[in-house]
């Protein structure tokens, strides 16, 4: 009997469910920051900058923690949507879901970082979404540290820092499954029919920073999340090839 020809599943942009986006990076495109980059992941496009305090946050000096620190801001644009979205600043405070995406930015970039090395200096971190059609998440952490990895080669340069602190890259992307597929790299239409949401956090080693998972209706199996994570661990891998195009000055 003949072989039925397997049908090749393709998304609505022409993927294959292992394929990222169409990834590019911009340096310089803040120029009175110590680094910057826009990361381009197919329609998501978000601002990366890094800037330097001489200081740290106040709990290291009080409880005398030695090093420096990497700490994160996240923005969501006003005309980052087609419907326009009213500025944080505007209500007078920060929501949940920025909070939460500063926090993992900040966590990521500092699972990347020997904090003793930065000596007593803050590395500042602001991400600011200018187009966003899903994974600014993991768009921000990715753009992040590439512009953390220039702005660490710089100081090395100026001689403020003598040692290099980056222990090893780190990157982010989304997965999911949407019609029981798992996929890759998820825009905002396959993300708001996901039956399951995933974004995950790892080094260039493969080494786990986060994984944040949620089944939107029925629970997943542990064969489709080794699936997903499979899918996770390749994105990550051309993601780390991607930064190392752009992360020297």
């Amino acid at each position: 009997m003949p072989k039925t020809k397997r049908r090749v599943f393709k998304r609505d942009d022409g993927r294959n469910p292992d394929d990222l986006r169409p990834v590019k990076f911009k340096k310089g495109v803040a120029p009175a920051a110590l680094s910057s980059v826009l990361i381009r992941m197919g329609n998501t496009q978000v601002i990366c900058a890094v800037s330097i305090e001489e200081s740290v946050p106040r709990w290291m000096k009080i409880q005398k923690v030695e090093g420096g620190w990497v700490t994160a801001e996240y923005s969501m644009l006003p005309y980052a949507n087609p419907e326009r979205s009213r500025r944080e600043v505007t209500a007078g405070k920060v929501n949940g879901r920025t909070q939460e995406i500063q926090r993992l930015i900040g966590r990521s970039l500092r699972a990347a970082v020997d904090l003793k090395l930065l000596g007593s200096r803050t590395l500042w971190i602001d991400c600011d979404v200018l187009q966003a059609d899903g994974g600014t998440r993991t768009a921000s952490i990715t753009g992040t540290f590439a512009a953390l990895h220039m702005a660490i080669n710089k100081l090395l340069k100026q001689g403020i820092l003598t040692s290099n602190p980056i222990r090893e890259p780190v990157a982010a992307i989304s997965v999911g499954l949407v019609d029981g597929i798992p996929l890759l790299d998820l825009c905002y239409t396959e993300d708001v029919a996901a039956e399951v949401d995933m974004n995950i956090v790892i080094t260039g080693s493969g080494k786990l920073v986060e994984v944040q998972g949620t089944a939107e209706d029925q629970p997943f199996s542990k064969a489709q999340f080794n699936r997903m994570m499979k899918l996770a661990e390749k994105g990550i891998k051309e993601l780390v090839e991607a930064q190392q195009t752009v992360s020297h000055v």
